[in-house]
């Protein structure tokens, strides 16, 4: 049996290089934004004049993603600034996986700049792991004209954190092995979805570096980030049993995400949200007569980081109510307290085969009476528009409006 080889692949600097690749190649432009101090940012409409992208040089500045276009240009009046194009992004994202795919059957997008490949098995194609990934960097860089990192492990928490390592256009590994050398001196910010709110928690008794998280009792860890601390802590010492999760190509598309129109730092209007799209979600699935098995959560903080959390139910459900319960538990596992600009409901393991309810004495839901609600409630949305019923709460929340998609 083989050993699991994992790859993450990061695009370095995904919106500032593709719009140099883009001005070069398809405008016949000479400067190329990578090389002079330059941003992507400034759409004012949507993200208030913020800086989404930054080149190298821009780095000598102190230039940051996600400050103020207008104290970017304090700091370095000469900067060139260039209007994300979202359209553009997408294309290039699109032309780079389309390469991965060559080298794997199973590759996951993670976010628009960067996936996973699962390359288990594949030392007779494409030699070893570190070849391998020379291979595809090498291919992006001389087909679309930008570089990328390439992490290698054994498993997605450990390739993630190598492509991490120095950049641009570096292949890392970091195997179990190599954990405690290249891994634990690290700074505990720098360990995969440990955010600002978390690593004060950390900071406070006394925690400084990912060694000293590894290390820890994972009893005190749980009383103070409750089980995002015990998921913190397996992410230290190198576990992680996610797989890498391939979309099929016929995939229904059950799931919705939103950008919100300002920092959702409140967790009541978190799960506000999270209750609109659960309701998008599971009028879909009852509409194609589908049910899903597993539910997760996707949160994109105002850093434009991005994480995600997901579980198995214990049966499968189209119902409102059971989708929104566990995205909110999956999303109080999985938030540290940062300021929130995107949430996401996204779902697996559809069918359309009926499935009975395993009947458990120690669960009082009524899901028989749930799945007459949601029926009920479609059919008068159908008949007479998505307006037509809306829960009362929506009433309240200035700002929250359920989703109409």
């Amino acid at each position: 049996m083989h050993s699991p080889v994992i790859f993450h692949i990061d695009v370095n600097s995904a919106f500032l290089s593709w719009e140099a690749v883009h001005r070069i190649r398809d405008l016949g432009e000479t400067d190329d934004l990578r090389e002079i101090p330059s941003a992507v940012g400034g759409d004012r409409a949507m993200r208030q004049g913020i800086i989404l992208a930054k080149s190298i040089p821009a780095k000598k500045y102190n230039i940051q993603t996600g400050e103020p276009v207008t104290d970017a240009l304090r700091k370095c009046p000469g900067l060139v600034l260039v209007p994300p194009n979202r359209r553009l992004y997408e294309k290039y994202s699109e032309a780079f996986l389309q390469i991965l795919r060559k080298y794997s059957d199973a590759v996951e997008k993670f976010s628009i700049d960067e996936a996973f490949a699962d390359m288990t098995g594949t030392r007779e194609l494409f030699g070893e792991p570190v070849c391998a990934a020379n291979a595809i960097k090498d291919e992006i860089y001389e087909t679309l004209g930008f570089t990328v990192n390439v992490g290698v492990s054994c498993n997605k928490l450990l390739a993630k954190m190598a492509s991490d390592f120095r950049k641009p256009n570096f292949v890392h590994t970091l195997f179990p092995e190599e954990i405690e050398k290249k891994m634990w001196p690290l700074p505990v910010r720098e360990l995969f979805l440990v955010g600002k709110a978390s690593e004060r928690k950390l900071h406070a008794i006394g925690i400084r570096t990912i060694g000293d998280l590894a290390k820890a009792d994972v009893k005190v860890l749980k009383s103070i980030l409750k089980k995002h601390g015990e998921t913190l802590w397996d992410f230290a010492n190198g576990r992680d049993a996610s797989v890498v999760e391939q979309k099929p190509a016929d995939n229904k598309g059950y799931g919705n995400s939103t950008t919100t129109a300002f920092d959702v730092t409140e967790r009541e209007d978190a799960k506000w949200i999270l209750l609109s799209l659960a309701e998008t979600v599971g009028r879909r699935l009852r509409k194609d007569g589908a049910r899903i098995e597993v539910v997760s959560v996707t949160i994109r903080s105002c850093d434009f980081s991005e994480s995600s959390h997901q579980c198995a139910l214990l049966a499968a459900t189209n119902i409102t109510k059971e989708i929104y319960d566990t995205a909110c538990r999956l999303f109080d596992e999985l938030w540290d307290g940062t300021p929130i600009r995107l949430l996401g409901i996204y779902t697996g393991r559809a069918t359309k085969e009926e499935a009975g309810r395993q009947m458990d004495l120690f669960d009082p839901t009524d899901y028989e009476r749930l799945e007459k609600l949601d029926r009920a409630i479609d059919s008068i949305r159908e008949k007479f528009g998505t307006d037509s019923v809306m829960r009362a709460s929506f009433l309240k929340r200035d700002g929250i409006e359920p989703d109409r998609h």
